[in-house]
């Protein structure tokens, strides 16, 4: 049950895996919002490492490690379609998106653009990465461990074991 003026925001994104920049953003956004509901998308377009379910597990279980640092009620939720209207089906009145580096902002600001045009009552807040993650992508750690490198200081434990099982590193 929300009420009317409960701040709801939705973080959007893959979280194929979830690393440490997610976490970040995570927690800083839940010092905003009352409700920070986390969309794990189903993308067509990008060929996941991790299944839907598998990448709910790592965000539900990395969320349960950073309780203590959370400041708001936080629902983990998977979804289909189009962003703007999984965020007016969950009541949300904004949407955080990261940003890590300038090339983030303009694609991020086309997005933003579109999406207050369909939906003109969600604002998009942008969350800077902090300056120890702003090089950090999900990306980039599924590459560097494919190639047997070192990413284990950008993701959880329970996330590197599953990307070394999925790599059958050591």
């Amino acid at each position: 049950m929300y009420m009317k003026n409960e701040k709801i925001g939705v973080y959007p994104g893959s979280f194929d895996p979830i690393t440490n920049g997610h976490m970040d953003i995570i927690i800083r956004s839940t010092h905003i919002v009352d409700l920070l509901v986390i969309g794990i998308a189903v993308n067509a377009e990008k060929k996941a490492l991790f299944t839907l379910e598998e990448r709910s597990d790592m965000v539900r279980n990395d969320i349960k490690k950073a309780k203590s640092l959370l400041k708001s009620k936080i629902e983990v939720v998977t979804f289909e379609g189009l962003l703007m209207n999984f965020a007016a089906e969950a009541k949300a009145n904004m949407i955080i998106r990261g940003l890590r580096a300038v090339s983030d902002f303009d694609y991020e600001f086309q997005m933003a653009g579109m999406n207050a045009r369909l939906e003109p009552d969600i604002e998009t807040i942008f969350l800077m990465a902090s300056e120890s993650h702003q090089f950090i992508s999900s990306r980039f750690v599924r590459e560097i461990c494919s190639l047997n490198g070192n990413v284990s200081s950008f993701v959880s434990k329970n996330v590197l074991n599953k990307l070394q099982n999925k790599f059958k590193v050591a």
